[in-house]
């Protein structure tokens, strides 16, 4: 992936939105101090105070950022995202990604100290952050958790389980899914990487449901 047509792309879309004057220029008052000085601690800094410049207004996104954005990272969308989400997600492009050890670290911090709202941007950068191998393990502790929208964040509308995850972790988010009562006509590539221990683990798992006189969950019986 470009990264910066990816940057470019999403900045285009955040020029876009009504009455956006405010926050694009504090991220471009910002970016330009951290290129000029970059600090981590500003890194961090921006990330967090971000909503507060930018807003929380669901972003629209016309046809033709769409087809930029599939056609620069096949899969990924902003759909029915916050300005500040899309913002958050903006500015983690702007990390300098020329050192492998030093953005996996600078990244990992935010994941450790994430409030909701940040935990919910970061994962839904996986699919556009450098050295995507790094993350796995990241992702796949963002799924065991217990928070709706996070696992939302991860499992739908997001091309990097689909990519990224091996067989086993993938059929443990499907079943995770179907566990939290999430959409799973949502989820990125479900048909493509259906396999014979997903259909085996949701079969036991259906006749554990019938047996106990509760009904299927939705979509379930295609998979296996």
């Amino acid at each position: 992936m470009n990264i910066l047509t990816m940057s470019q792309t999403l900045f285009y879309l955040i020029e876009q939105q009504t009455d956006s004057e405010k926050a694009v220029t504090y991220l471009r008052q910002q970016t330009d101090a951290f290129h000029a000085n970059p600090q981590v601690a500003t890194f961090y800094r921006v990330f967090t105070a971000l909503p507060r410049f930018v807003g929380k207004q669901t972003v629209s996104v016309p046809s033709d950022i769409t087809f930029a954005l599939e056609r620069v990272r096949p899969g990924f969308t902003v759909a029915d995202w916050t300005l500040d989400r899309l913002a958050r997600v903006w500015w983690l492009l702007q990390l300098p990604a020329d050192d492998e050890i030093a953005y996996v670290k600078t990244i990992s911090q935010l994941f450790k100290a994430g409030e909701l709202n940040e935990l919910v941007a970061l994962y839904s950068a996986l699919p556009v952050l450098s050295f995507p191998e790094a993350w796995k393990f990241q992702a796949t502790e963002g799924i065991r958790n217990n928070i709706a929208d996070v696992q939302s964040a991860i499992m739908l509308h997001n091309p990097y389980p689909a990519d990224y995850f091996d067989e086993s972790a993938w059929n443990q988010m499907i079943l995770k899914a179907f566990f939290t009562d999430k959409d799973v006509t949502q989820i990125t590539g479900l048909n493509e990487r259906k396999n014979a221990r997903l259909a085996q683990t949701l079969t036991d798992y259906t006749a554990e449901r019938r047996a106990a006189g509760r009904t299927l969950p939705a979509h379930i019986e295609e998979l296996m």
